[in-house]
């Protein structure tokens, strides 16, 4: 493995590059990188030391409600409650909460859709229909049957791989769709309207602290809970009806548990940053044009490609490259994980960029995050870092 690694006589130098290092190298896929302009000073501090069930309290949570539905342009019809849990916990709840009632079908293309087949067959026993692709491709949507309840995910976070439109669901199904769309929220056009259960954490692409999710219920979900009690016991932070009702506090403001309010504070500032900003169509926008500087930067060389082939389903946020080409021919999985380990140390050391290696239960390569709060030209500003990580990395 260590002569694999090693570079030959025709290989370009590990010289230092001259280029400036990116401003801001926070390229982590969660927590994500904060908004340009963030300072901790700048939170409000009012809040801080109050009782998230005090008046001003409530009223902080119910504005982080209220931003939320408008910047994403969810529907007066569907509920959004801040939950425990970051997103984990908010799919956990829907899953706990909603399932059972009807057949299931579980997609996985990447780490965590897998995680949530791991919790519909072995922790609430369903027997689901389980629709798999691997790592960089999207399973057939066709195959769907939707008059079962559906589990996926938008965008697989660890795969890179994105559902590209929302062609594929049905007006008259049956079932519910639960859509974790964690890292696809603020910086994909996530069809809200259509779907009946949407989470996500703020850590992802608003770059907001951790340990809260969102869950925003449809019409049909809250329906789902007020008429059917599943056969197990919920725990307390998985609750979300009393008496057979919906508990309507939730989303107003009064959550389940002691929420940090300090994090609550920090994800009204990015809000509030996106906002300014024009909304989620310029956090689009922003997301596309930093996929696209990474896309041009990846087809200049030869040693790195996506590891999703097709663009139409490529993500843009979460951006998954592999190692090709020449100069890795012949490297088993472990040399090329190897590869990656030695070229994330090289650059953070140097201060190039942090965090961008591959998720853990994914192919070895480099995992880049491309979401809103990055900007445009740090993205730019990687490529001779990454070309002399790469070296260093090969001359070992």
């Amino acid at each position: 493995m260590t002569d694999l690694l090693r570079p030959d006589a025709t290989t370009a130098s590990a010289t230092r590059p001259a280029a400036p290092k990116p401003a801001r190298p926070h390229f982590s896929s969660g927590p994500c990188a904060k908004p340009p302009g963030w300072e901790a000073g700048q939170l409000p501090h009012a809040s801080l030391g109050r009782s998230h069930r005090s008046k001003l309290g409530k009223s902080r949570l119910a504005h982080a409600i209220e931003l939320t539905r408008k910047i994403l342009q969810v529907p007066d019809t569907h509920r959004i409650g801040i939950v425990p849990g970051s997103d984990t916990g908010a799919f956990e709840m829907a899953m706990w909460s909603l399932l059972g009632a009807r057949p299931v079908t579980t997609l996985a293309w990447e780490s965590f859709g897998e995680g949530w087949v791991t919790d519909a067959v072995k922790q609430l026993k369903l027997d689901p229909t389980v629709i798999r692709a691997p790592y960089g491709a999207l399973p057939d949507l066709a195959q769907v049957d939707q008059d079962q309840d559906v589990v996926f995910t938008w965008n697989g976070t660890t795969s890179g791989v994105r559902v590209p439109d929302d062609a594929w669901i049905r007006e008259d199904r049956q079932g519910l769709l639960l859509c974790d769309a964690t890292s696809a929220c603020f910086a994909q056009a996530v069809p809200i309207e259509k779907l009946d259960v949407v989470t996500f954490s703020w850590q992802k692409a608003l770059g907001s602290e951790g340990a809260h999710g969102v869950i925003i219920l449809g019409p049909r979900a809250v329906e789902r809970l007020e008429s059917y009690t599943p056969a197990w016991p919920l725990p307390k932070i998985f609750r979300l009806t009393a008496k057979g009702k919906l508990s309507e506090g939730i989303f107003k403001g009064e959550t389940i548990n002691t929420p940090s309010m300090l994090a609550v504070e920090d994800y009204i500032w990015s809000l509030e940053w996106a906002l300014q900003l024009g909304g989620l169509s310029a956090l689009i926008a922003r997301a596309d044009a930093n996929a696209a500087a990474l896309d041009a930067l990846v087809a200049e060389r030869p040693w790195l490609d996506h590891l999703v082939a097709d663009p139409a389903v490529r993500s843009n946020t979460s951006v998954c490259l592999k190692f090709a080409g020449e100069a890795v021919a012949g490297l088993d999985d472990a040399a090329l994980a190897a590869l990656e380990k030695k070229m994330v140390a090289a650059l953070e050391a140097e201060e190039a960029a942090y965090d961008l290696g591959s998720y853990r239960d994914a192919p070895a390569g480099l995992r880049i995050w491309c979401g809103a709060t990055v900007e445009t030209a740090d993205i730019e500003a990687l490529g001779p870092w990454l070309d002399w990580a790469f070296e260093q990395a090969r001359a070992g």
